[in-house]
């Protein structure tokens, strides 16, 4: 069991500030010196606010433009696919994506995407990124327990495993409900490619019976758990790192049998060599600490794959164990998953 240190975090966080607060002069400068000497256009599964700060920020900072285009998984990858089957004296209309991994792995399949190395890439761990480097991960969003500290003083035995959890008695659980958010599906897809369907359902229907309510969005269960409505929340960590920043009295217990996370890639799509370049070194700096400032000042709180970064090595569960995340289970199969625990789990 590991648990999320905050106050590392918040030292972290300071610093950090500080630092980049001492280039807004700087940066305030560049802003009245002109216009951006080169934009990218790219698509993206991020929210639209997580977008424009990183957009903002980049363009103050480094005169580059980044014009993010919010699009689905498979609005993404249907449209590069029309791009790179154009007209090849036609410049393409997308230049990188940064989106869920899993539709970058497609992309890639395809052909897609263009390889792109770096320092900061060639650091980041295999399981984030693409064996010929046409994506790197640049962030990670992990499934913990979030627990009340007022239920922690009753006991002594923690649930810290996905079994543990389902079996422990006299427990209130919060959980999103699986057809209500893509990380709470991912969960259950992953726990199905590393346990199998017949362990990962006797979990699930261990896990029913304490349910309080099954929530609509990912952030009730933390809110939950926080205002002592359950004991115990599924949860996602960014969600959670956000309460506890808030002063709300939660601890993180990382599950000590593996869990699931979504992973946040880059890839880049252009041919063009001179945008190639501009958009590398767009990459690099998502890979770097400054990002994880912005992000975290704006209350977004993601875990970095890059191990240099400051961050990443504040994180007290930087070495939690991830399931395996390339399960390549058919939209067919995903409907069937779902169905049989509404089936036989939740309404039975």
């Amino acid at each position: 069991m590991r648990r999320y240190t905050i106050l590392v975090l918040t030292a972290f966080m300071i610093v950090l500030a500080a630092v980049a607060g001492m280039t807004f002069p700087v940066d305030a400068d560049k802003k009245i010196m002109g216009v951006p000497t080169a934009e990218l256009t790219a698509y993206t599964t991020l929210p639209a606010e997580t977008a424009a700060i990183l957009s903002e920020v980049y363009e103050r900072e480094n005169h580059v433009r980044v014009n993010f285009v919010p699009m689905s998984s498979q609005e993404i990858l249907q449209n590069i696919r029309d791009d790179a089957v154009s007209d090849p004296t036609v410049v393409r209309t997308v230049d990188i994506v940064l989106a869920d991994s899993k539709i970058l792995r497609e992309a890639a399949d395809l052909n897609l995407l263009k390889p792109y190395t770096s320092e900061a890439n060639d650091a980041v761990k295999k399981i984030f990124k693409d064996e010929q480097d046409r994506w790197v991960g640049v962030w990670y969003d992990p499934i913990i327990f979030c627990a009340n500290r007022d239920y922690l003083k009753t006991t002594v035995d923690l649930p810290d495993t996905w079994e543990k959890l389902s079996s422990t008695h006299k427990i209130r659980v919060g959980i999103t409900d699986f057809l209500a958010a893509d990380a709470s599906a991912n969960l259950m897809f992953q726990m199905i490619g590393n346990f199998g369907d017949t362990k990962t359902y006797e979990i699930l229907e261990g896990l029913h019976s304490k349910v309080v309510q099954y929530a609509k969005f990912l952030s009730n269960p933390v809110r939950q758990a926080g205002m002592g409505e359950v004991d115990i929340s599924v949860a996602v960590a960014s969600e959670t790192f956000r309460y506890l920043q808030n002063g709300y009295p939660l601890k993180i217990i990382y599950p000590a049998d593996g869990t699931s996370y979504l992973l946040t890639g880059f890839a880049i799509t252009t041919d063009d060599a001179a945008k190639n370049q501009v958009a590398a070194k767009f990459a690099d700096w998502l890979l770097g600490d400054e990002a994880q400032v912005y992000l975290q000042t704006n209350d977004f709180y993601f875990i970095p794959t890059n191990p240099q970064t400051l961050a990443y090595k504040s994180f007290a569960g930087k070495n939690l164990l991830l399931f395996d995340n390339q399960q390549k289970f058919s939209r067919e199969q995903q409907r069937e998953f779902l169905d049989k625990w509404i089936r036989d789990v939740r309404l039975k």
